[in-house]
Protein backbone atom coordinates (compact mmCIF):
# COMPACT_ATOMS: atom_id res chain seq x y z
CA UNK A 1 0.00 0.00 0.00
CA UNK A 2 1.54 3.69 -0.76
CA UNK A 3 2.15 6.07 1.91
CA UNK A 4 -0.45 8.90 1.89
CA UNK A 5 0.89 12.18 0.80
CA UNK A 6 2.85 14.24 3.38
CA UNK A 7 2.52 17.55 4.49
CA UNK A 8 4.55 20.20 4.71
CA UNK A 9 5.89 22.55 7.62
CA UNK A 10 8.21 25.30 7.39
CA UNK A 11 10.87 24.65 10.35
CA UNK A 12 13.57 27.72 10.37
CA UNK A 13 13.26 28.15 6.58
CA UNK A 14 13.33 24.50 5.88
CA UNK A 15 10.19 23.01 4.28
CA UNK A 16 10.07 19.74 6.49
CA UNK A 17 8.06 16.59 4.99
CA UNK A 18 5.75 15.17 7.90
CA UNK A 19 3.70 12.02 7.60
CA UNK A 20 1.10 11.12 10.94
CA UNK A 21 -1.09 8.46 11.16
CA UNK A 22 -3.70 8.88 13.93
CA UNK A 23 -4.40 6.18 16.01
CA UNK A 24 -4.30 4.97 20.01
CA UNK A 25 -1.70 6.59 22.67
CA UNK A 26 1.32 5.64 23.04
CA UNK A 27 2.14 6.47 19.45
CA UNK A 28 5.25 5.68 17.68
CA UNK A 29 7.74 8.50 16.34
CA UNK A 30 10.33 6.80 13.91
CA UNK A 31 13.56 8.48 13.73
CA UNK A 32 15.39 7.86 10.56
CA UNK A 33 19.30 7.64 10.04
CA UNK A 34 22.10 9.83 8.02
CA UNK A 35 20.91 10.42 4.48
CA UNK A 36 17.84 8.06 5.25
CA UNK A 37 14.21 8.71 4.57
CA UNK A 38 10.84 8.08 5.83
CA UNK A 39 10.04 5.86 3.33
CA UNK A 40 12.83 3.15 4.03
CA UNK A 41 11.95 -0.69 4.51
CA UNK A 42 11.99 -0.19 8.69
CA UNK A 43 9.91 2.93 8.23
CA UNK A 44 7.24 1.46 6.42
CA UNK A 45 7.27 -1.73 8.65
CA UNK A 46 5.82 0.00 11.29
CA UNK A 47 3.93 1.94 9.69
CA UNK A 48 2.10 -1.61 8.34
CA UNK A 49 2.26 -2.83 12.07
CA UNK A 50 0.92 0.83 13.70
CA UNK A 51 -1.94 0.18 11.34
CA UNK A 52 -2.83 -3.16 12.17
CA UNK A 53 -2.33 -2.29 15.92
CA UNK A 54 -4.08 0.95 16.05
CA UNK A 55 -1.44 3.42 17.17
CA UNK A 56 -0.79 6.63 16.15
CA UNK A 57 2.13 6.97 13.60
CA UNK A 58 4.35 10.12 12.73
CA UNK A 59 7.92 10.61 10.63
CA UNK A 60 9.36 12.76 9.29
CA UNK A 61 12.27 13.96 6.78
CA UNK A 62 15.21 15.38 8.32
CA UNK A 63 15.90 18.90 6.11
CA UNK A 64 18.02 17.82 2.70
CA UNK A 65 16.77 14.25 3.43
CA UNK A 66 13.71 12.70 1.25
CA UNK A 67 10.83 14.77 0.74
CA UNK A 68 12.19 17.80 2.42
CA UNK A 69 13.39 20.86 1.64
CA UNK A 70 17.03 22.03 2.20
CA UNK A 71 20.33 21.48 1.27
CA UNK A 72 22.09 17.75 3.05
CA UNK A 73 25.55 19.45 3.44
CA UNK A 74 23.85 22.18 5.44
CA UNK A 75 22.82 19.57 7.53
CA UNK A 76 24.31 19.38 11.75
CA UNK A 77 22.55 17.54 14.53
CA UNK A 78 21.49 20.56 15.94
CA UNK A 79 19.22 21.19 13.02
CA UNK A 80 18.35 18.15 12.53
CA UNK A 81 17.03 17.85 16.10
CA UNK A 82 15.46 21.12 16.12
CA UNK A 83 13.31 19.67 13.16
CA UNK A 84 12.24 16.65 15.05
CA UNK A 85 11.56 18.37 18.02
CA UNK A 86 9.36 20.67 15.69
CA UNK A 87 7.15 17.93 14.08
CA UNK A 88 6.83 16.22 17.72
CA UNK A 89 5.56 19.06 19.43
CA UNK A 90 3.41 20.24 16.93
CA UNK A 91 2.35 16.37 15.94
CA UNK A 92 2.58 14.13 18.64
CA UNK A 93 -0.39 13.72 21.31
CA UNK A 94 0.25 11.86 24.38
CA UNK A 95 3.10 9.24 25.10
CA UNK A 96 5.33 8.29 22.74
CA UNK A 97 7.94 5.49 21.79
CA UNK A 98 10.77 7.07 19.71
CA UNK A 99 12.61 4.80 17.45
CA UNK A 100 15.12 5.39 16.39
CA UNK A 101 17.69 3.74 13.72
CA UNK A 102 21.49 4.68 13.50
CA UNK A 103 21.57 8.79 13.49
CA UNK A 104 18.45 8.91 14.43
CA UNK A 105 19.24 7.13 17.70
CA UNK A 106 21.56 10.10 18.37
CA UNK A 107 18.36 12.11 17.74
CA UNK A 108 16.00 10.09 19.56
CA UNK A 109 18.31 10.43 22.79
CA UNK A 110 18.72 14.65 22.41
CA UNK A 111 15.27 14.78 22.59
CA UNK A 112 14.48 12.72 25.22
CA UNK A 113 16.81 15.14 26.75
CA UNK A 114 15.81 18.40 25.53
CA UNK A 115 11.87 17.27 26.17
CA UNK A 116 12.52 16.95 29.49
CA UNK A 117 14.57 19.78 30.05
CA UNK A 118 11.77 21.77 28.79
CA UNK A 119 8.61 19.92 31.12
CA UNK A 120 7.88 17.40 28.45
CA UNK A 121 7.40 13.68 30.06
CA UNK A 122 5.68 12.23 27.50
CA UNK A 123 8.60 10.02 25.75
CA UNK A 124 7.83 6.58 27.15
CA UNK A 125 10.24 4.73 25.81
CA UNK A 126 13.09 4.05 22.89
CA UNK A 127 14.29 1.36 20.76
CA UNK A 128 17.40 1.87 19.17
CA UNK A 129 18.35 0.25 16.39
CA UNK A 130 22.35 0.05 15.51
CA UNK A 131 22.63 3.43 17.65
CA UNK A 132 25.03 5.80 16.64
CA UNK A 133 25.32 8.65 19.18
CA UNK A 134 28.27 10.89 19.05
CA UNK A 135 29.00 8.76 16.02
CA UNK A 136 31.36 11.77 14.52
CA UNK A 137 33.32 12.39 17.69
CA UNK A 138 33.81 8.81 18.63
CA UNK A 139 33.76 6.98 15.21
CA UNK A 140 34.55 9.49 12.50
CA UNK A 141 37.05 11.82 14.09
CA UNK A 142 39.27 9.51 15.57
CA UNK A 143 40.01 7.91 12.38
CA UNK A 144 40.40 10.91 10.05
CA UNK A 145 42.86 10.69 7.30
CA UNK A 146 45.41 13.40 6.74
CA UNK A 147 43.86 14.31 3.34
CA UNK A 148 40.22 14.04 5.07
CA UNK A 149 41.84 16.75 7.59
CA UNK A 150 42.99 19.29 5.00
CA UNK A 151 39.88 18.61 3.26
CA UNK A 152 38.21 19.81 6.16
CA UNK A 153 40.42 22.65 6.54
CA UNK A 154 40.83 24.02 3.10
CA UNK A 155 37.12 22.89 2.17
CA UNK A 156 34.67 21.92 3.85
CA UNK A 157 34.31 18.78 3.91
CA UNK A 158 35.28 15.45 2.81
CA UNK A 159 33.37 12.76 0.54
CA UNK A 160 33.07 8.91 1.64
CA UNK A 161 32.14 6.06 -0.94
CA UNK A 162 28.61 4.92 0.33
CA UNK A 163 27.24 0.98 0.16
CA UNK A 164 24.06 2.45 0.38
CA UNK A 165 24.19 4.95 -2.07
CA UNK A 166 25.28 6.04 -5.78
CA UNK A 167 26.65 9.04 -4.36
CA UNK A 168 29.14 9.36 -1.73
CA UNK A 169 28.43 10.44 1.74
CA UNK A 170 29.54 13.84 2.71
CA UNK A 171 31.10 14.93 6.42
CA UNK A 172 31.12 18.44 6.64
CA UNK A 173 33.63 20.55 9.10
CA UNK A 174 29.88 21.81 10.84
CA UNK A 175 28.57 18.61 11.31
CA UNK A 176 31.63 17.90 12.90
CA UNK A 177 32.11 20.51 15.24
CA UNK A 178 28.38 20.70 15.79
CA UNK A 179 28.57 16.98 17.24
CA UNK A 180 30.95 17.84 20.01
CA UNK A 181 28.00 20.14 21.43
CA UNK A 182 25.54 17.06 21.36
CA UNK A 183 27.61 14.67 22.49
CA UNK A 184 25.41 12.20 24.66
CA UNK A 185 27.68 9.49 25.56
CA UNK A 186 29.95 11.78 28.40
CA UNK A 187 28.71 9.85 31.24
CA UNK A 188 25.53 8.37 32.56
CA UNK A 189 22.71 9.09 30.56
CA UNK A 190 19.43 9.03 32.77
CA UNK A 191 16.82 8.83 29.86
CA UNK A 192 13.90 8.55 32.36
CA UNK A 193 12.30 5.75 30.19
CA UNK A 194 13.23 1.97 29.87
CA UNK A 195 15.50 1.72 26.13
CA UNK A 196 15.78 -1.56 24.08
CA UNK A 197 18.82 -1.40 22.03
CA UNK A 198 18.79 -4.08 18.58
CA UNK A 199 22.81 -4.32 17.47
CA UNK A 200 23.80 -6.16 14.49
CA UNK A 201 27.28 -8.36 15.58
CA UNK A 202 28.01 -7.94 12.09
CA UNK A 203 27.47 -4.21 11.65
CA UNK A 204 30.38 -2.97 9.62
CA UNK A 205 29.34 1.01 10.32
CA UNK A 206 28.84 1.04 13.84
CA UNK A 207 30.65 -1.90 16.00
CA UNK A 208 28.84 -3.69 18.16
CA UNK A 209 31.48 -2.27 21.09
CA UNK A 210 29.85 1.20 20.71
CA UNK A 211 26.04 -0.45 21.60
CA UNK A 212 27.88 -2.16 24.76
CA UNK A 213 29.35 1.53 25.11
CA UNK A 214 26.16 2.91 25.21
CA UNK A 215 23.97 0.40 27.50
CA UNK A 216 26.67 0.71 29.84
CA UNK A 217 25.79 4.49 30.24
CA UNK A 218 22.07 3.48 30.73
CA UNK A 219 20.14 2.78 33.99
CA UNK A 220 20.84 -1.01 34.20
CA UNK A 221 17.27 -2.15 35.34
CA UNK A 222 15.99 0.24 32.44
CA UNK A 223 17.79 -1.60 29.47
CA UNK A 224 17.60 -3.83 27.18
CA UNK A 225 20.35 -5.02 24.70
CA UNK A 226 19.33 -7.81 21.78
CA UNK A 227 22.79 -8.52 20.00
CA UNK A 228 22.12 -10.26 16.65
CA UNK A 229 24.88 -12.62 15.60
CA UNK A 230 24.86 -12.14 11.64
CA UNK A 231 23.01 -8.66 11.18
CA UNK A 232 24.11 -5.87 9.75
CA UNK A 233 23.66 -2.44 10.04
CA UNK A 234 20.32 -2.12 8.05
CA UNK A 235 18.55 -4.26 9.91
CA UNK A 236 16.14 -5.02 7.36
CA UNK A 237 16.34 -8.68 6.54
CA UNK A 238 12.57 -10.35 7.51
CA UNK A 239 14.10 -11.51 10.52
CA UNK A 240 15.37 -8.46 11.66
CA UNK A 241 12.18 -6.32 11.01
CA UNK A 242 9.81 -9.14 13.27
CA UNK A 243 12.33 -8.28 16.25
CA UNK A 244 12.27 -4.56 15.59
CA UNK A 245 8.33 -5.25 15.59
CA UNK A 246 8.26 -7.31 18.69
CA UNK A 247 10.57 -4.50 20.82
CA UNK A 248 8.17 -1.54 19.75
CA UNK A 249 4.96 -3.64 20.18
CA UNK A 250 6.43 -5.00 23.80
CA UNK A 251 7.59 -1.45 24.48
CA UNK A 252 4.24 0.22 23.62
CA UNK A 253 2.73 -2.36 26.09
CA UNK A 254 4.90 -1.28 28.86
CA UNK A 255 4.03 2.23 28.54
CA UNK A 256 0.23 1.62 27.96
CA UNK A 257 0.69 0.09 31.67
Amino acid sequence: MAASAPVFIDVDGSSIAVRQAPGAAPGVVWLGGYKSDMLGTKAETLAAWAAREGHAYLRHDYSGHGESGGEFANGTISRWLAESLAVFRRFGQGNQILVGSSMGAWIALRMAQELRKAGDDRVAGLVLLAPAPDFTVELIEPVLTDAQRQDLKQKGFFAEPSDYSDEPYIYTRALIEDGRANRVMTGPIDTHCPVHILQGLADPDVPSGHALKLASMLPADDVTLSLIPDGDHRLSRPEDLDLLERAVGDMVKRAAG
